[in-house]
């Protein structure tokens, strides 16, 4: 897993884009933008729920948009939701792994 600041510029809002590509095999990349410093926390959970892995656990990021890669090559196929916690902000999206 890896973590870039792409844009240092603070976004209007707060946001977390669809992964690309999508379904993908074996990597894909999230993008988020946040408006202001906080704890992030990113996970990725199975269709049961279960946390299957961190990206981000509880690290302060500074505003701006970021652009994290995700191998995904020791998950089974199928669908994932990866969830993105800024401060108050949570948002969820679904993904589709195929191998």
């Amino acid at each position: 897993v890896s973590v870039e600041l792409v844009d240092d510029n603070i976004p209007d809002q707060f946001y977390l884009y669809q992964n690309y590509p999508n379904p993908f095999n074996p990597s894909t990349q999230i993008k988020f933008g946040i408006t202001e410093a906080a704890n992030i926390d990113l996970r990725i959970y199975d269709a049961l729920g279960r946390e299957v892995a961190t990206l981000i656990s509880n690290q302060f990021m500074s505003p701006g948009s970021y652009n994290v890669k995700f191998d995904a090559s020791n998950l089974a196929s199928g669908t994932y939701v990866y969830r993105l916690t800024a401060g108050a902000n949570t948002v969820s999206r679904k993904m589709q792994l195929l191998k």
